[in-house]
């Protein structure tokens, strides 16, 4: 959702982006349709005067109590991109200020430059699928993992993996505690057929 300054009473709907990628130099790129009252606050701000912040949400795509991984907000100076738009949808720029984290991994503030200087997880693309194919076709080999934890979840416990990247898997136990769990890989994968090896060898470890 981007918050914009004067426009706090229109509904959640008309705030949100359809698209939104990031170019090479860092900033955001959003689309909305045309005659958005977004794009009309942008198209009648002058040079890069119009501040905003775009806020994510981060659901979890499995069923599980707790589902909102994470949080975080990118504020900026918002313009208008001539031209380079779909008909019907006009798209702006979020010239990227600060961005501040709050997820799983914890809470972080992100300075402009490491923003730019990030690059995706090799993963991000593929995470849900994976998930969900974790969680419906190997429930039982997830629930194994527990057996790395010692005491700590409890017999009753049920095991979703909630999050996985190229540094590892994230597991939320459920229970009379609910927390969650992350499994390092020994080392960072690359792929999704790199990620497959690691997942084994957890596993082959948890039955060990």
């Amino acid at each position: 959702m981007l918050l914009v300054p004067g426009l706090d009473a229109l509904r959640p709907d008309q705030l949100m982006p359809d698209a939104r990628t990031v170019d090479g130099e860092g900033d955001l790129l959003l689309a909305f349709a045309a005659d958005s009252p977004v794009v009309r606050a942008a198209t009648r701000a002058q040079a890069d005067e119009l501040a905003a912040v775009l806020e994510i949400t981060d659901v979890a795509p499995v069923s599980v109590p707790h589902r909102i991984r994470g949080r975080a907000w990118v504020s900026g100076w918002l313009t208008r991109v001539p031209g380079a738009a779909e008909p019907g949808r006009t798209t702006l720029r979020l010239e990227v200020g600060e961005a501040y984290v709050d997820d799983l991994w914890g809470a972080e503030s992100v300075e402009a430059d490491e923003f730019t200087a990030a690059v995706p997880d090799p993963l991000s693309e593929h995470e849900a699928e994976l998930l969900q194919h974790l969680h419906a076709a190997h429930s039982t080999e997830v629930q194994t993992l527990r057996s790395l934890l010692g005491e700590r979840t409890g017999g009753g416990a049920a095991a979703v993996p909630v999050g996985v990247d190229r540094f590892g898997l994230r597991v939320r136990f459920t229970g009379v505690n609910c927390f969650d769990a992350r499994f390092d890989f020994p080392e960072p994968v690359r792929d999704v057929g790199e990620l497959r090896r690691a997942m084994h060898a957890l596993f082959e470890a948890a039955n060990s």
